[in-house]
């Protein structure tokens, strides 16, 4: 009798030991297929195969090479605007230009001081460039030409073209005093630019071969594309 109980209850013992023992494997396996890795198809839709990475990064080329196209583009559009002659004939043109631009500052009124804002920074921008183009270009080689006098003149003549154009940026633009100093700068560079289209810039010209001529045109263009 006391051998039946004690089967009964080692019986007992056991069986339970057993359930516990696979509860407990159960739930690690549960534990652990919860915990895993999601598959492929299941990933979060924030995540980036490589084939994704690739793709915005050549679009981001892509725009990059057309972005740097269309500015190349566009400079060299300014650049030759003024036309594909040879350098003295081109520096003519942007004076004309130049002018140009005065005309339609000095057509604006007082109180249209955005207009006039606008219009002078379209000056500064071609006076900059048409100064880089003869001051390292055209205005070395006079130099090299034995005409540094002349050379020398005309680049003193830039210095008072900043000067002008700081005091019209300290000027109030709605003052009958700016539209007076327009027309002072104007007469200034007319001066100038007659000086240099009408004797220093053909004397210079015609004293140069063919070759000569073509290579200072390809550097004063060279030049020019910098700022266009």
């Amino acid at each position: 009798m006391a051998t039946r109980e004690t089967s009964r209850s080692t019986s007992r013992s056991g069986g339970t030991s057993r359930s516990r023992t696979n509860n407990r494997s159960s739930n690690n396996n549960g534990s652990s297929t919860g915990s895993s890795p999601r598959s492929g198809s299941e990933s979060s839709a924030f995540s980036w195969d490589n084939g994704g990475r690739t793709a915005v990064i050549g679009a981001a080329v892509a725009g990059v090479a057309a972005g740097f196209a269309a500015n190349i583009g566009r400079k060299f559009i300014v650049q030759f605007a003024t036309g594909r002659g040879d350098w003295m004939e081109s520096l003519k043109n942007e004076h004309e230009m130049t002018l140009a631009i005065f005309d339609k500052i000095e057509a604006t009124r007082d109180d249209q001081t955005m207009m006039r804002g606008m219009l002078l920074m379209q000056l500064k921008h071609a006076l900059s460039k048409h100064a880089m183009e003869e001051e390292n270009v055209i205005y070395p080689a006079l130099r090299e030409a034995n005409e540094g006098a002349e050379a020398d003149h005309l680049n003193s003549d830039h210095g008072y073209v900043k000067t002008f154009l700081y005091e019209l940026d300290n000027i109030e633009k709605t003052s009958p005093e700016w539209i007076a100093k327009v027309r002072e700068f104007r007469t200034m560079l007319e001066t100038h630019m007659e000086e240099e289209e009408e004797r220093i810039f053909p004397e210079f010209h015609a004293s140069l071969s063919e070759e000569q001529n073509k290579k200072l045109t390809a550097a004063m263009h060279k030049e020019g594309l910098k700022l266009a």
